[in-house]
């Protein structure tokens, strides 16, 4: 694995923990926070090098900004949080596999 995938999976990991975060922020009631972890969501998600992604991450990347940027509240927490646990176990898996 080179530096830039582990940096990119890296990075990928730490969106899905945002995106987990804005999530839950939504759920509880507090906007002030999901909105500061949406923000730094999408602040990773331009972070990402997107060569080294299998095209269903990329496309997952996609709607996941499109989630962000939803106005029906409920609807984006859980699409984040779904796309945080998709993001999370590639993240998990991939770097696993490397460390064998």
């Amino acid at each position: 694995m080179t530096r830039q995938e582990f940096d990119t999976l890296n990075t990928l990991a730490a969106l899905a923990l945002d995106l987990k975060r804005a999530s839950l922020g939504i759920h509880r009631g507090s906007i002030q926070m999901a909105r500061q972890f949406e923000k730094q969501a999408m602040n990773r998600k331009n972070e990402i090098n997107q060569n080294y992604l299998k095209t269903y991450l990329q496309r997952t990347l996609k709607k996941t900004e499109e989630s962000l940027h939803c106005s029906d509240e409920k609807k984006k927490a859980e699409d984040l949080l779904t796309y945080s646990v998709i993001f999370q176990n590639y993240a998990q898996k991939a770097l696993a596999v490397e460390i064998k």
